[in-house]
C-alpha cells in the first residue's frame, strides 16, 4: 500500500493524475493557447501595418487568415487579450481592403 492507504503503482505504470493536477494542466494549456494568440495577433498587427503602405494593401489577404486563426485559438483560451488583440487585426484588415477595393 501506498500513501494515504492508495496502491501503490506497479513499476512502469503511470500515477494516475489527481483533479487538482488535471485542472493545472487544463489552466496550462489554456494559458498557452492566450500566449500563442497574442503572439499570432502581435506579428500580424505588425504586418498588417506594414500593408497600409501604398501598394501594399494585398497583402491583407494573407494577414486576415492568420489573424483568424490567432483568433481562434484565443476563444479556446480562457484569456480575452489574444482574441480581441486578433480581432482588432482582423477589422484593421478588412477596413484595409474595403478602402482599397480589395487590392490596392
Amino acid at each position: 500500500m501506498g500513501r494515504l492507504g492508495l496502491p501503490a503503482p506497479q513499476p512502469g505504470e503511470p500515477r494516475a493524475l489527481t483533479k487538482g493536477c488535471q485542472r493545472v494542466r487544463l489552466w496550462h494549456k489554456r494559458l498557452m493557447l492566450n500566449i500563442f494568440s497574442l503572439i499570432i495577433g502581435g506579428i500580424t498587427l505588425i504586418l498588417a501595418l506594414l500593408a497600409f503602405i501604398p501598394l501594399l494593401g494585398w497583402a491583407n489577404w494573407l494577414i486576415i487568415p492568420c489573424a483568424l486563426v490567432g483568433l481562434a485559438l484565443g476563444q479556446l483560451s480562457d484569456g480575452r487579450a489574444g482574441r480581441n488583440l486578433c480581432l482588432i487585426v482582423v477589422l484593421i484588415g478588412i477596413a484595409r481592403l474595403w478602402l482599397g477595393g480589395g487590392v490596392i
